[in-house]
């Protein structure tokens, strides 16, 4: 049997770094090999008691988790996992903490009784902390320029973009993103976060990018320089026409898929329906298999799709499963994905077929 995961948990309550440590230790997958109430004692308990995963609370006296995260992350590449609350300013800095390299962020569990957090929450912790535990923790990278429209993007206003990511989404977004000239097709998004901390991205990504970024509400209509991000919570974002054929955005209820709402897969079943062969997509870094089988639906239809890469995923999971179904025709590094999205728009849906008769994934299942 493989070692239990060693978690170091890091948090200014007492009651809070209790209930957790003995949540997480009733897994026998996992060992609490230490506790600590501030950013300055995890830095001296993390040599001494080598953790695989930290779970860290970022408003906390003193450094503070996010400034432990952007002095020592990249030194120490462990996973760390940020549980924060569901305020606007913890939905803000819990942003900041992803880019400057946490893996991932959980709200903090809300009380059943006060002081007593919810033990259903606390079980999703251990599991993520599991997930987790071998997850590529990467330095913040180096953004490039914008990408300057090439020919292809004429076509913009004809085609469409969509994403989905999870684990590690958010460094992998705004390399994507940061990378899409003003003039780039539509995009919409699926980045697996807990709700209430989608806006916040939206909007940090909205201040560094060419193009627009926003949250998406009920009834958007897409149009080039516009990317739309799936709100997180308990409904999933499709794509429809209106009545004068615009491509608009619609929130509905439902039940989760692939354990997720809203999904990387709803959004690219509907994508599909709604947009090809005028269609790009790609799934990103994410654990899970999320996007797979709406990737594959796309490609199916004539889009033209990619995954990312395993060298330049945080967590290979949703990539490899979108590449093992047959869903991505290439499987691209994170710093070039842009570029070839961008590339990809205006090719034929009978290219896309001429290459999809050839792949051995798609006729070895029978497809």
């Amino acid at each position: 049997m493989a070692a239990p995961v060693r978690v170091l948990v890091v948090d200014d309550s007492q009651v809070f770094r209790r209930f957790l440590s003995r949540a997480l230790a009733a897994d026998p997958m996992i060992e609490v090999v230490g506790e600590a109430m501030s950013a300055e004692e995890a830095r001296d308990l993390v040599g001494k008691a080598r953790p695989d995963v930290i779970t860290l609370d970022l408003e906390m006296p003193g450094q503070g988790g996010l400034m432990f995260l952007r002095k020592h992350a990249a030194r120490l590449r462990i996973p760390t996992i940020v549980i924060s609350s569901q305020t606007q300013s913890g939905a803000r800095i819990s942003i900041e903490a992803l880019e400057a390299g946490a893996v991932d962020v959980l709200p903090k569990p809300r009380g059943l009784a006060p002081g007593t957090p919810n033990h259903v929450a606390l079980g999703d912790i251990a599991e993520r902390v599991k997930a987790v535990a071998r997850a590529r923790v990467r330095g913040r990278d180096i953004v490039s320029p914008p990408v300057r429209p090439a020919a292809r993007v004429a076509a913009a206003r004809d085609w469409m973009i969509a994403l989905g990511a999870s684990t590690g989404g958010v460094q992998a977004l705004g390399t994507v993103l940061q990378a899409m000239p003003a003039g780039c097709p539509p995009i919409v998004i699926v980045q697996h976060m807990p709700e209430g901390f989608t806006d916040a991205f939206a909007r940090r990504l909205d201040l560094s990018c060419a193009i627009d970024v926003r949250e998406a509400r009920a009834g958007d209509a897409l149009r080039p320089g516009l990317a739309l991000i799936a709100p997180g919570g308990a409904r999933h974002m499709v794509l429809a026409r209106d009545a004068t054929g615009t491509l608009c955005v619609d929130l509905v209820a439902g039940d989760p898929v692939c354990f997720s709402i809203p999904s990387v897969d709803v959004l690219f079943a509907s994508a599909a329906r709604a947009a090809a062969p005028n269609l790009s997509g790609a799934v990103l870094t994410g654990m899970g298999s999320d996007g797979a089988e709406g990737l594959h639906a796309m490609r199916l239809a004539g889009a033209q799709t990619f995954a990312q890469d395993q060298a330049s995923s945080v967590i290979y999971g949703m990539p490899a499963r979108a590449w093992e179904r047959g869903g991505a025709l290439e499987q691209v590094p994170l710093d070039q994905v842009a570029a070839r999205l961008l590339a990809s728009v205006g090719t034929t849906s009978a290219q896309a077929a001429r290459h999809g008769a050839a792949d051995p994934r798609l006729t070895q299942k029978g497809v």
